[in-house]
């Protein structure tokens, strides 16, 4: 548009031939020429700040919606953040039920087998302390010691 205007505007046509003015002066145009072109000239420079004010639009639209569209990504990534995180706490809340349910499980079972144990114990100890005492007699009957009779010392 720019090198349109230009040629328009240094458009100078020589003279014309055919006219003659007064006392047989060539008559000049150009003035005639430059009449005409005004209108075109005129609807050149509407046409040019259109253009820019169509484009300054265009770029203000543009410019809007890229911050529109960076703000709707920071929301997007700041919900996966926040649905992430529940995600963990659910998840580390459930380990430690699974957690505390096999610590229950392994305390019972403990507490089972202590039971046992001291069952087993209880069971014995009679039979031990008579194996004892037996084992202690004959000590004492080898020693010469009669049975029934505690030696003293």
């Amino acid at each position: 548009m720019t090198g349109f205007r230009d040629f328009l505007t240094r458009f100078r046509p020589a003279a014309s031939p055919g006219r003659a003015a007064p006392a047989g002066v060539p008559t000049d145009r150009s003035a005639e020429l430059r009449a005409e072109l005004a209108p075109p000239l005129a609807l050149l420079d509407q046409t040019e700040a259109e253009a820019g004010s169509i484009r300054e639009r265009a770029e203000a639209t543009a410019t809007s919606r890229r911050q529109e569209a960076a703000q709707r990504a920071e929301a997007i990534v700041a919900t996966a953040r926040e649905q992430a995180r529940q995600v963990q706490a659910r998840t580390a809340e459930q380990a430690a039920r699974a957690a505390e349910g096999e610590a229950a499980a392994l305390l019972a079972a403990a507490e089972r087998e202590a039971v046992a144990v001291r069952d087993r114990a209880r069971s014995r100890t009679p039979a031990l302390v008579d194996r004892v005492l037996a084992l202690v007699q004959e000590d004492l009957e080898a020693d010469g010691t009669p049975k029934g009779r505690g030696g003293g010392s």
